[in-house]
């Protein structure tokens, strides 16, 4: 019995990290930690100038694709990644800069402006986010060039797209560092991901693990230790562990 279970979660964890290194996946993504961008990737800007993507990055950056007709996910994704910066006290547009990228060639300049504006209307942060966050379009080509290195992987259906919520963190030098998935993340987490950047050190995806472990203290303004969820899933961890130990104990009795 202790074999199967072992060989099942050996398994399990196996197929879990061959399937997020598959490249054949359609939808979802494929961390590609410590592996560069194509920093020449061209660019439209909320000017309507197209501009080179190396030219924009030279400090920790957060990218994340999006397409701005979005009916789904993209809004709650940019809406968790405004409240972040909001609630972080580094400063947007000096120590790091969000540039959020639609992946749908067929959007232009104007849907990019006012999917922007929409969001400085509700940030606290909004003379930072004006200068620091900022808002592109592209070509087929050098979206798909963008999205491949990254490992963004999302999929046509009719005029919209399936895809994956995600914040991609790279360093001054376009190396990425960390992903972020979810549409929601703690500013601490955020600014943690920024000041590895800045430092060019990559680290694994974490925020599941700090979003079940900590809790808002409205009264402090902080996140603390939720030591009753934590001790809660110890003491049900270690009762599993018993639980096999004596199944395993009373089967060597009767043999």
């Amino acid at each position: 019995m202790k074999k199967s279970i072992l060989t099942s979660l050996f398994l399990l964890a196996f197929f879990t990290i061959h399937a997020q290194s598959d490249s054949d996946v359609e939808i979802g993504v494929i961390e590609k930690l410590d592996t560069y961008i194509p920093m020449d990737a061209m660019l439209i800007d909320e000017n309507g100038d197209t501009v080179i993507i190396g030219d924009l990055i030279d400090k920790p950056t957060i990218l994340n694709f999006v397409y701005f007709r979005c009916p789904g996910i993209c809004s709650p994704l940019m809406d968790g990644l405004a409240d972040a910066m909001d609630g972080t006290d580094l400063v947007l547009g000096e120590d790091y800069q969000a540039l959020t990228i639609s992946f749908d060639p067929r959007e232009g300049t104007f849907l990019a402006v006012k999917k922007k504006n929409n969001y400085l209307n509700l940030m606290k942060k909004k003379e930072q986010a004006e200068k620091g966050w900022l808002f592109f379009t592209s070509d087929s080509t050098n979206v798909s060039n963008l999205t491949e290195a990254t490992g963004f992987r999302y999929k046509p259906t009719g005029n919209d797209f399936i895809h994956a919520a995600t914040l991609i963190i790279v360093d001054p030098e376009g190396k990425i560092t960390r992903y972020m998935n979810g549409i929601y993340f703690l500013p601490f987490e955020l600014k943690m991901s920024i000041l590895d950047a800045a430092m060019s050190k990559s680290g694994p995806t974490i925020n599941r693990v700090l979003q079940y472990c900590y809790s808002y203290d409205p009264e402090g303004q902080k996140y603390v230790m939720n030591i009753t969820k934590v001790a809660g899933t110890l003491i049900i961890f270690m009762g599993v562990i018993l639980f096999l130990v004596l199944v395993l104990m009373k089967k060597r009795k009767k043999a």
